[in-house]
């Protein structure tokens, strides 16, 4: 399979976990599956008293500059991790 194939995979393997992942983990999947198929975040980032949107724009943030196909690997694995 390609990249792109195991990615979407995964996309739809995290949908069927068993536990709900941790906070963090929950996070670096949204981050990376962003970075993977938008690239760079964009946008203002929300205001620290919007919480969840805070939040997922910092880690989101925290990922730029990584390519769109390390983000998608990085993601894979991060999803073979919970399952």
């Amino acid at each position: 399979m390609s990249l792109k194939e195991d990615f979407e995979s995964a996309a739809t393997r995290v949908k069927g976990l068993k536990s709900a992942p941790s906070n963090s983990d929950l996070l670096d999947l949204y981050a990376l599956y962003k970075q993977g198929t938008e690239g760079d975040v964009q946008g203002k980032q929300p205001s620290r008293l919007n919480l969840r949107d805070r939040a997922k724009y910092d880690a989101w943030a925290t990922r730029k500059g990584l390519t769109r196909d390390d983000a998608m690997q990085r993601y894979i694995e991060l999803v073979d991790k919970l399952t």
